[in-house]
């Protein structure tokens, strides 16, 4: 696969993000990491995944300047794709680990947030949700993964916000679980890992699997009148121009 990489240790596996400089999300890259997430579920040496960033970047979540050029056809088979990989996320049993090695904003932090333990690098780097100052509709059931980490009153108001938090602050509230300095991201949630699998692995799948049953329902339940409304908020002329803005702004920096 061209973006997504596995590495297979002895019991576990790291699938490692790789398109361009910080690993925006195409259509492609969303179906090469759930085919990797599937491999990794369905193979029976492989006991838990720890997902890695790149270097100052997990990742930057949705591709803007490409997802612009997608005709609607395009667009939705796109987003239908990222929900499903979200589903994918919150039902993947096994330990599933972020290694978050720079910025995980939006999309990067909606990977981060269907894992169960979040690694993060210290340094000047923005982890959370701020697809509402670009004029995309947040799903409800994305509210609801969020919430389950940081409390559904600061998920509601900061959503709404479109804040983002440096990892010190993700920290506090619950967003991330560890802050440590960027060289030793991947090694610390490798040491996480084997910390799971130290535990007999179908009672912790089992236990796992059930205290996750209301985010995959939330999730895999939203209505075709829900995805509608989705789809027509980014096609708005508002929204269009916000996205014009920023594809034109991204080009200038180059």
């Amino acid at each position: 696969m061209s973006h997504i990489h596995l590495i297979k240790r002895e019991n576990y596996g790291i699938i490692q993000m790789d398109r361009e400089k910080a690993n925006p999300m195409n259509y492609e890259f969303v179906a090469q990491l759930r085919i990797a997430l599937k491999n990794l579920l369905e193979d029976d040496s492989i006991q838990g995944a720890i997902i890695n960033g790149k270097e100052n970047f997990f990742s930057a979540g949705l591709d803007l300047p490409e997802l612009y050029s997608y005709d609607e056809l395009q667009f939705e088979k796109f987003w239908r794709n990222f929900m499903e990989l979200v589903c994918d996320l919150v039902s993947f049993d096994k330990p599933l680990i972020a290694s978050i090695n720079g910025h995980a904003p939006a999309g990067g932090c909606i990977i981060a947030i269907g894992c169960d333990y979040r690694v993060m690098a210290e340094g000047n780097y923005k982890i959370g949700l701020n697809e509402i100052p670009i004029g995309i509709v947040v799903p409800r059931g994305v509210f609801d993964i969020y919430s389950f980490w940081i409390g559904r009153k600061r998920a509601f108001q900061y959503l709404l916000e479109g804040k983002l938090y440096t990892p010190e602050h993700a920290k506090e509230i619950g967003l991330v679980d560890e802050v440590v300095p960027a060289d030793k991201v991947l090694e610390v949630a490798e040491q996480k890992m084997k910390q799971y699998l130290k535990y007999e692995q179908t009672s912790w799948r089992i236990t796992k699997k059930q205290m996750k049953r209301a985010q995959l329902q939330s999730i895999s339940s939203i209505s075709d009148f829900e995805m509608k409304t989705m789809l027509q908020q980014w096609w708005s002329q508002p929204v269009r121009s916000i996205v014009t803005q920023f594809v034109e702004n991204l080009k200038k920096k180059g």
